[in-house]
């Protein structure tokens, strides 16, 4: 946890302002520990942290922040919001329970990174709605196979991030969809190519029930094998070769319908991965590879040249 009283600075919070790294925006000094906590003259009132887009500390080790972080706390239980660190995507908004809420900075020392972190506070006023039934758990409390089937009664984005965030969900959505320094998603890169064929009411016909491409709907936590992990929309369409190969050319007792052209295409969807040690679920949109049939044939069945 981020308590640490011997160097707690507190703050009160009568409207917005600021904190950050020591030199922000330049390098960081080494061998710090910074512990701020801010409190809201306001006991009925929230504080809304937002990071500024200029975020760089310390690389992490194996994907966990070591060394350099910034982390915040949820003074009234203890509870860890998140430890950030690195510079490859500026940490989400985040939101306390109450009028209070913690910040921790820490530097060893070894290798200072520039531009640091800064803070942005504001107050919130809560959106009271009607009290959840106790008997319900969170969805972020759930097992994951629970939650896949829950996520999939769902038809929209926000139906979704409603559920999962009942009291922040505008922010979410918002840092959902909040371009960041990071490269584009290769979804973006690779356009969709549409497959058009010009052929009279016969051929038609007989290419439709032949060995062609054609739409398949894929499970994206079994085709990737990701059973850490959840995916929405739950699954994608994609194009697989299908048919029979009954006009098969082929001098062989029994045809197959087999890919002869593979290309690898990225959608881009949103991705619910629990945090380690961690209350909550991250939030992300990801790029998924899935293999797309471009073009099909029929071949003797065993042969192995396809």
């Amino acid at each position: 946890g981020v308590q640490d009283p011997q160097h707690e600075k507190i703050i009160t919070v009568t409207t917005n302002g600021s904190i950050h790294s020591p030199k922000f925006p330049h390098t960081y000094p080494r061998n710090t520990v910074l512990v701020w906590r801010l409190v809201a003259v306001d006991e009925n009132v929230w504080i809304q942290l937002t990071f500024d887009e200029r975020f760089g500390l310390e690389d992490p080790e194996d994907d966990i922040c070591k060394y350099d972080f910034v982390e915040v706390e949820e003074p009234s239980d203890g509870t860890v919001l998140g430890r950030w660190c690195g510079s490859s995507s500026v940490p989400s908004r985040q939101i306390s329970k109450g009028n209070q809420i913690r910040i921790r900075f820490v530097s060893d020392e070894y290798f200072p990174s520039e531009p640091g972190f800064c803070i942005h506070y504001t107050l919130l006023v809560p959106h009271h709605t009607e009290a959840p039934s106790p008997s319900l758990l969170p969805p972020s409390a759930l097992p994951l196979d629970v939650l896949n089937n829950a996520v999939a009664g769902f038809s929209t984005v926000e139906e979704l991030i409603r559920y999962l965030e009942p009291d922040r969900w505008q922010l979410d959505l918002e840092d959902l969809y909040r371009p960041t320094w990071q490269l584009l998603g290769k979804a973006y890169i690779h356009g969709r190519k549409s497959r058009v064929v010009d052929l009279n009411l016969l051929k038609e016909e007989v290419r439709l029930y032949s060995c062609t491409p054609r739409n398949f709907s894929v499970s994206l936590r079994e085709e990737l094998k990701r059973t850490d992990t959840i995916f929405w929309p739950l699954c994608l369409l994609v194009k697989r070769c299908g048919g029979n190969c009954a006009c098969c050319h082929q001098s062989c007792n029994e045809c197959q319908c087999v890919p002869t052209k593979v290309t690898k295409k990225y959608h881009e969807v949103l991705q619910l991965k629990p945090r380690i040690g961690v209350r909550g679920l991250h939030k992300s949109l990801t790029d998924v590879p899935l293999e797309h049939h471009e073009e099909c044939d029929c071949v003797c069945k065993g042969n192995t040249e396809g």
